[in-house]
């Protein structure tokens, strides 16, 4: 060791004198030290280097922090086929509804925690209860880079308003005047004081210069439908059919020039499938990452990869069994009607279908929603007794002994027979609930019969010609709730959205009044004079309201979603959304 210092301190003299060793003389240090000396020198250059090292990363990772990075895809199972990948059209289909809100944009948008922002609008002022003036966002640019203006706000509310273009948001615009003000400012006057008006301006705006040649008759055959331009954070990119023309994907990509915050995600891709069934087997299979909706008889089945989490969404939904009187002479009476309210019993539908994953419902417009008294309308405890009395009272008696009730009703010499036809979706939660149901009605004396079909020929063969007796499905109410496209009158035809096809004009003026009134403790009044009329009337037997279950791969981070007006709003946030990861500084 001595000697080892003794030939440094000498090697290093000249620095210490002012003179810098030369290249020569570093090239002897090597040899002027034996072998433990060099190996000294070694571990010493080591030890310094990696102390250094190791104070730089320790300094870095105390300044830095993981943060989102551009790129990846994410892959997702819907169960449906798209066909209106249009926002005046696509109020009927989660699929269709999906893909619109990753394309297009309103003028507001629901953030994740379920409150209402500006999106397309860059603010907006109201004057007096009927007055809206919103300013737009300047440079926006659609998918094929025009420039969004007035124009396509106002060319948008025109179709809607258009009956002949038959948009299911009809009733909620109508005798609204639209101006434009400037290129970048419209005007919206309301005939009347119009509470959820807000959650209007969340539809997307179309762009005039794709349709506005294309008459209303074309309207619903457009490709346009299927290869929409939006103005949304992805745009359409492809899609692949099949032989016989279903679509089994859709690609979207981010669009490099969106409004807001620019999405992480490079893109998303959206597979179709016939059933819920269908659908976990693609799972399974790694085919796609996430699931649209999972019912809960499903959850263990999805949770066993563990590689997926499940988020429980609050979505103001129920299901209900809804009557077409017109269809049926023994729905058109009340007492079997009633019969049927008592005959069901909810808690056994949510225990055995949601494991326990939900609520019953008991009116149309949930108590939560509005903080509705729980006494605001009758409520019909379950109870057989109960039933048969009813409908024994009503002149029902099985007089063959087949164990279905008949009665013969005025001008009828043969018997009607209590039987029902329940319409409903291959959606295992549904199917499951109307086996439950058909069970417990057959045990007061009425012949159920189920008919099980995938949602797009309900769609089309059962619902816009109303063409059922009864029908298992679902309402979204939005959570700003407007029941008048449901239980208003003028609904009851296609694009209405009145399954039960009621009419009675006292619960259409309690509508028509409601939807006027801003102050909310005033309007909850009048709704709840309109739950009444309805569960009196029994149109419809409520029966759950379930959570929503949304399955994402473990892989996509910065999914955070609470509140959802609809099933598509899943998606609030989708910027945030990503795969990718790089550290940033503080």
């Amino acid at each position: 060791m001595f000697h080892f210092l003794e030939n440094t301190i000498s090697f290093f003299r000249s620095k210490i004198t002012g003179e810098w060793p030369s290249l020569k003389q570093w090239r002897r240090l090597p040899h002027v030290l034996n072998k433990s000396e060099r190996f000294f020198i070694v571990i010493f250059i080591f030890l310094f280097v990696a102390s250094s090292i190791a104070l730089i990363y320790g300094y870095y990772q105390s300044r830095t922090v993981v943060v989102p990075a551009e790129g990846g895809q994410y892959a997702e199972g819907i169960v449906g086929q798209p066909r209106f990948i249009n926002p005046i059209l696509s109020q009927a289909s989660d699929a269709d509804r999906d893909l619109a809100e990753l394309i297009f944009s309103g003028l507001l948008k629901y953030d994740s925690s379920g409150e209402l922002k500006p999106f397309l609008a860059e603010s907006y002022k109201i004057e007096g209860n009927k007055v809206y003036i919103f300013s737009l966002k300047p440079g926006v640019k659609w998918h094929d880079n025009e420039n969004f203006s007035a124009d396509d706000v106002i060319f948008t509310i025109g179709l809607i308003q258009n009956p002949d273009y038959k948009s299911p948001l009809r009733p909620n615009w109508q005798g609204v005047q639209v101006e434009k003000i400037d290129d970048l400012t419209v005007k919206f006057t309301l005939p009347a004081p119009y509470a959820p008006f807000l959650e209007n301006l969340t539809v997307g705006i179309l762009p005039k210069h794709l349709w506005q040649n294309i008459s209303a008759s074309a309207f619903p055959l457009a490709d346009y439908n299927l290869q929409p331009i939006g103005t949304g954070p992805f745009r359409f990119k492809n899609i692949q059919k099949d032989k016989m023309g279903s679509v089994n994907s859709l690609t979207l990509e981010v669009w490099p020039q969106y409004h807001g915050q620019k999405p992480y995600l490079a893109q998303i891709i959206f597979k179709f499938f016939d059933g819920e069934d269908e659908l976990l087997n693609a799972f399974e299979k790694r085919e796609i990452e996430g699931v649209s909706f999972v019912s809960a008889i499903n959850l263990e089945r999805i949770n066993k990869s563990g590689e997926i989490n499940v988020y429980s969404l609050n979505l103001p939904r129920y299901y209900a069994v809804f009557f077409n009187q017109t269809n049926s002479k023994p729905l058109a009476d009340r007492n079997v009607r009633l019969a049927l309210q008592y005959a069901t019993n909810k808690q056994e539908i949510i225990e055995k279908v949601l494991l326990a994953k939900g609520t019953p419902v008991d009116s149309p417009l949930p108590k939560e929603l509005l903080n509705l008294a729980q006494d605001t309308a009758k409520k019909y405890d379950f109870s057989i007794e109960k039933a048969k009395e009813i409908l024994a009272a009503g002149g029902w008696r099985d007089s063959n002994n087949d164990g279905v009730l008949e009665k013969a009703f005025e001008n009828e010499n043969t018997p009607t027979p209590l039987e029902i036809n329940i319409v409903t979706t291959q959606w295992p939660e549904l199917v499951q609930a109307a086996q439950i149901i058909q069970e417990q009605w057959q045990k007061i004396g009425a012949k159920i019969n189920l008919e099980i079909l995938d949602i797009g020929e309900i769609q089309q063969n059962k619902i816009i010609p109303r063409n059922y007796q009864a029908i298992l499905f679902g309402e979204v109410l939005g959570l700003i709730p407007d029941p008048f496209s449901f239980w208003h009158s003028s609904q009851k035809k296609y694009p209405g959205l009145n399954l039960a096809l009621y009419d009675n004009r006292d619960a259409d003026k309690l509508l028509e009044d409601a939807r006027q009134i801003l102050d909310a403790e005033e309007r909850v009044k009048k709704y709840a004079e309109f739950q009444k009329l309805v569960v009196n009337d029994v149109p419809a037997v409520f029966l759950y309201s379930p959570s929503y279950l949304y399955a994402v791969g473990k892989k996509i981070k910065g999914v955070d979603i609470k509140n959802i007006a609809t099933p598509s709003q899943r998606f609030n946030g989708v910027e945030n959304w990503h795969i990718q990861t790089k550290r940033g500084w503080k």
